[in-house]
């Protein structure tokens, strides 16, 4: 018995206990070839129990290679299932978020097949039926979905993330259902709806960050479940890094920010709902919050992460909506848990089409802040790929946010370290090398160097602001001498609204991809186009 309880208490449809099995017992579920639905939204809430021990039956049966799948789940999922299923060559294809070494290596190898797309339309995609059209039922063939409780009709109570259940279930008729016992249940946190399709799809009539619009339970018919598992397994968590001087300049950079809009009467006192990205320097960003001189928040974003638990115990954030908790494995969930009670009162977890759509982040008027792989300087950013080809993880939600937010914030280091230079990365450059989202979505871009309020300024104008404030000092003369030179060659073409050099716009990628360092001695490049 685990200390939150039994098996048979979170099982409150009777008749679904016939169906208990252990996780070795459903590995004859599986096919070669077969589409999976999962649950989980960035390492929470995913199946682990079936997947870890299909990957180990894979693995004792020297299988590698011979039964592969397709995985379409909310975001990234834990390292130990994914990660581990990418080392055993048992993923084709994988929609639409991911994160592990394993699985970026297969992606950018070529071995497994990878498609990014905006979260909030990838659920609604998939629930369209768009992603398994192409197949003879037009569904899933299977789905593995991990809950803290199954209800006495059947509802499917989800555990830390929202994902994309509602969506799979939609388009799935065989589902085997992981009732996780070793932790506490979720039950409570949850705000569900199922999303009809147009023409009749229905208002999301959130007002405000913790309006409630659903239920507490995913519906889903008994009949489509076929095995109920057993699970004690904790989500593995995010990890992060300290927080360092970089991400605290950042964050100090944007509190500055807010208390000016506050003063010029563009924000309310207590601001307005905010959303923040995955990683440590949004994890700083909102530790900064913690700390700084707002309170009466709210949050309506897709994760939370640790410093999200410092914002609450400050006494500072009435409430926070998110489709998943983000938390790291070792602190963030233990913590969560030893004080469920406070914590719980204050989150409210939807699925991923309610989390990230549209409506209601224009609506709350959200402020949005992501981190980028680069920007350039005329606030177009790049959020996937390292040089414009190697996948890291995906677009995920930044999209969702930057398209639809009150304000559009990006930040992230000026500079970043290569293996010859600790500063031979600069994070702004002439053009991005794959573009995410473009100039006419960002309001303002900041770096530890300081913050570029970009709001009614036309391109050149946003290119020097960005250059001096945002830009490394080791780079500021680069970036500011390409911008004056392709200024004059493009004016004097009468091509000049925003100026780019397109045998020149990419030298400081090329050249760290030569010499290992962006610092380049000068704009000269010499191209014959005829030979």
């Amino acid at each position: 018995m685990s200390e939150y309880g039994t098996l048979e208490e979170r099982v409150r449809c009777k008749a679904l206990l016939k169906k208990v099995m252990r996780p070795e017992e459903t590995i004859p579920f599986f096919k070669n070839g077969m589409n999976l639905g999962w649950s989980g939204f960035t390492p929470a809430g995913y199946p682990k129990a079936v997947p870890i021990a299909l990957a180990d039956h894979v693995e004792r049966n020297n299988l590698q290679g011979k039964l592969r799948f397709n995985i379409f789940t909310g975001a990234s999922v834990g390292a130990e299932t994914e990660d581990r299923w990418a080392e055993l060559d048992m993923i084709d294809r994988r929609w639409p978020y991911q994160t592990g070494k394993n699985i970026a290596a297969g992606i950018n190898e070529g071995r497994i097949r990878m498609g990014d797309k905006h979260l909030s339309l990838f659920a609604q995609d998939l629930g369209y039926g768009f992603y398994t059209k192409d197949t003879e039922s037009g569904k899933l063939d299977l789905a593995i979905i991990e809950v803290s409780a199954i209800t006495e009709d059947g509802g499917l109570v989800p555990t830390s993330s929202g994902g994309v259940i509602p969506e799979i279930l939609m388009i799935c008729d065989r589902v085997i259902v992981e009732v996780n016992v070793g932790q506490p249940s979720f039950e409570g946190m949850h705000d569900t709806i199922i999303c009809d399709n147009p023409p009749h799809r229905q208002v999301l009539n959130i007002t405000r960050a913790d309006s409630r619009i659903g239920t507490g339970a995913v519906p889903c018919d008994p009949a489509k479940i076929i095995a109920v598992v057993e699970s004690r397994h904790r989500d593995n968590g995010r990890a992060f890094s300290e927080q360092d001087e970089t991400s605290e300049a950042i964050a100090s950079h944007i509190i500055d920010f807010f208390s000016h809009e506050v003063k010029a009467g563009r924000l309310p006192k207590n601001l307005l709902p905010l959303q923040s990205g995955v990683g440590s320097i949004a994890n700083a960003v909102i530790g900064g919050l913690a700390k700084g001189p707002f309170s009466d928040l709210s949050v309506y974003t897709e994760v939370l992460q640790d410093t999200m638990l410092d914002l609450i115990d400050s006494g500072k954030l009435d409430c926070a909506s998110s489709c998943s908790l983000s938390l790291s494995k070792d602190e963030g969930f233990p913590r969560f848990f030893a004080n469920m009670d406070k914590y719980a009162g204050k989150i409210l977890i939807r699925p991923l089409s309610i989390s990230n759509a549209p409506e209601p982040i224009r609506r709350l008027g959200v402020i949005a802040m992501n981190t980028p792989v680069e920007i350039d300087i005329y606030a177009h950013a790049n959020s996937t790929l390292v040089g414009g080809t190697r996948m890291i993880n995906g677009i995920g939600g930044s999209g969702d946010f930057l398209r639809n937010g009150y304000l559009k914030i990006m930040h992230t280091p000026s500079s970043r370290p290569s293996k010859i230079d600790p500063n031979g990365i600069t994070c702004v450059v002439p053009h991005c090398s794959h573009i995410d989202h473009t100039e006419h979505d960002l309001d303002v871009v900041v770096t530890e160097q300081g913050l570029a309020d970009l709001r009614g300024l036309a391109p050149k104008e946003r290119a020097r602001r960005i250059i001096e404030k945002c830009a490394h000092p080791d780079y500021k003369p680069i970036l500011a001498a390409y911008l004056e030179i392709a200024t004059r060659d493009c004016i004097a073409r009468k091509v000049g609204h925003e100026p780019q050099l397109w045998d020149r716009a990419f030298k400081m990628q090329l050249n760290l991809a030569q010499h290992g360092t962006m610092k380049i001695k000068n704009w000269d490049i010499k191209i014959d186009l005829c030979n």
